[in-house]
Formats: C-alpha cells, structure tokens, sequence
C-alpha cells in the first residue's frame, strides 16, 4: 500500500470516527415530566404526562406506578397527541409516595426507560 493510499484510508476512517450518530442522537431522553420527578401532585386522580427529545412509539411504550404497598399498576398510554410525548390518567391514588416507571421505544429502535418518586397529597 502507497504512503498516498495509506493517507487516504486513514483520512476516510477519521471522517466516519468524527461523523454524528444518527442513532445514539436518536435514543429518547426524558425532557420534562408531570409529576415531576420528588415532586407532589393533589390526587387522587391526575394526569401524568412525559416529554421526551425524540419519537416515540406509543403503542409498544409503557407508563406504570409502582403503589405504596409495592404492587405495579400498568396506566393506558391515551392516544398521542404528540409524537414527542407520552400521556395517561392515574385514578384513586391515596396519598403517599410513589415511583413512575416508563420504557419507550425510540424512533432509533431501541429501548429507553426510567423511574423516579413523586408524591401524592
């Protein structure tokens, strides 16, 4: 291999090293949330509402509460009024703390999730 060819080939390998990712761009990030996260909320019955920085799929994504007694309770994902953004109703909530638990599937194909506390009043 020339000493030109060699140069080349390294050059080639540097643009797709510093080229961006489309992928790992893409992958869904909890923006905003409501309820915040240790945040309150009056109950019993609110709406929960999660905005990420991309697509998400709305059908094959998941919103649940973990309850105060530790049981999971899976909430109905309402028809997305955005494709940015997850929604659902929690209903009959006592007060006490508890802990949401999302996973979305990103426009990139791959699978995001997260929890975190808040409290109802």
């Amino acid at each position: 291999m020339t000493t030109c060819s060699r140069t080349r080939t390294l050059l080639c390998g540097l643009v797709l090293l510093m080229a961006p990712m489309p992928a790992l761009m893409a992958h869904a990030i909890l923006l905003d949330a409501s309820p915040a996260k240790n945040g309150s909320v009056a109950g019993p019955d609110f709406k929960i509402r999660l905005k990420f920085n991309s697509r998400v799929d709305g059908t094959r994504s998941q919103i649940s509460l973990v309850l105060t007694e530790k049981t999971v309770r899976k909430l109905t994902i309402e028809k997305q009024a955005s494709p940015d953004v997850l929604s659902a109703q929690a209903v009959g909530l006592k007060p006490g703390t508890y802990w949401l638990r999302w996973q979305v599937l990103a426009s990139d194909g791959h699978i995001t999730r997260g929890e975190y506390p808040f409290e109802v009043k």
